[in-house]
C-alpha cells in the first residue's frame, strides 16, 4: 500500500477504551490512532480530514492534562448541521477516534459503555466543535482555520482540469501532490500553530 511519506510522520493518538478492555479486544484497554488509519476510513486525505484530526488531538490534550483521554466519555457537539457544508466529515473523523455519535452508535452494556447520544449538531456554539468530558463536564472549543496554511497557485487550474476530466496523467499525479503537501504543512509544519488550531478551555 503506497502512501504519502508524511502519514507515518503524523502525531498519533491514544486513548483508554474501557469497553475494549472488557469484551478482551485490547486487553489495557489502550487504542492508538495514527492519522493513516483515519484516511482509510475517510477515504481521503484533505485539510478538512487533516483538520478534525489535529483539532481532536490538542483538544483531548488540553481536556485530559492527566492523562489518557478515555474512549466513550467524551461528547462533541457542532454548530452547523450534519448536512451543511464539511460538518459530516469532520463529525465522522471525530466519531472514529473518540467514539462519540449521535444515533448510531454502541446502546452499551446494561447502561455501561454507550457511544451514541454523544454528538450532537445545531449547538449554540460559535467554535468549530466543542469538546465535553463526561465526567467531569469540563470543556474545550476547538477552532480551526485551514486558510492559514493556503493552497499553492498551481492547484486551481490543475483542479479545474481534473474536475473536467481533461488532465493528463501528469496532471492529475501534480494535482494529488501539491494537495498532500498543503496537508502536510497543516499536519507536520504547523501542527502547534494556534493561528490554524485554537483551543479554549470553556
Amino acid at each position: 500500500m503506497n502512501y504519502p511519506e508524511f502519514f507515518d510522520k503524523v502525531e498519533m493518538i491514544t486513548l483508554l477504551d474501557p469497553l475494549s478492555r472488557v469484551l478482551g479486544s485490547f486487553t489495557d484497554g489502550k487504542i492508538t490512532f495514527a492519522y493513516k488509519e483515519i484516511v482509510k476510513l475517510a477515504g481521503h486525505s484533505c485539510p478538512t480530514v487533516g483538520g478534525a484530526y489535529l483539532m481532536t488531538v490538542r483538544a483531548l490534550e488540553v481536556l485530559y492534562p492527566e492523562g489518557l483521554p478515555v474512549r466513550g466519555h467524551i461528547k462533541v457537539a457542532f454548530k452547523e448541521d450534519e448536512q451543511d457544508g464539511v460538518a459530516g466529515v469532520i463529525a465522522n473523523v471525530i466519531s472514529d477516534i473518540t467514539g462519540a455519535t449521535e444515533t448510531s452508535g454502541f446502546k452499551g452494556l446494561n447502561g455501561n459503555f454507550a457511544r451514541h447520544s454523544l454528538m450532537s449538531f445545531n449547538a449554540d456554539i460559535e467554535s468549530s466543535a466543542r469538546f465535553t468530558r463526561t465526567d467531569t463536564a469540563e470543556s474545550v472549543d476547538a477552532y480551526y482555520n485551514p486558510n492559514v496554511v493556503m493552497p499553492n497557485p498551481k492547484m486551481q487550474p490543475l483542479m479545474q482540469k481534473v474536475m473536467m476530466q481533461s488532465a493528463t496523467d501528469e496532471e492529475i499525479k501534480e494535482f494529488g501532490t501539491l494537495w498532500q503537501e498543503r496537508v502536510e504543512k497543516i499536519l507536520c509544519d504547523n501542527n502547534h500553530n494556534e493561528k490554524l488550531i485554537k483551543i479554549v478551555k470553556i
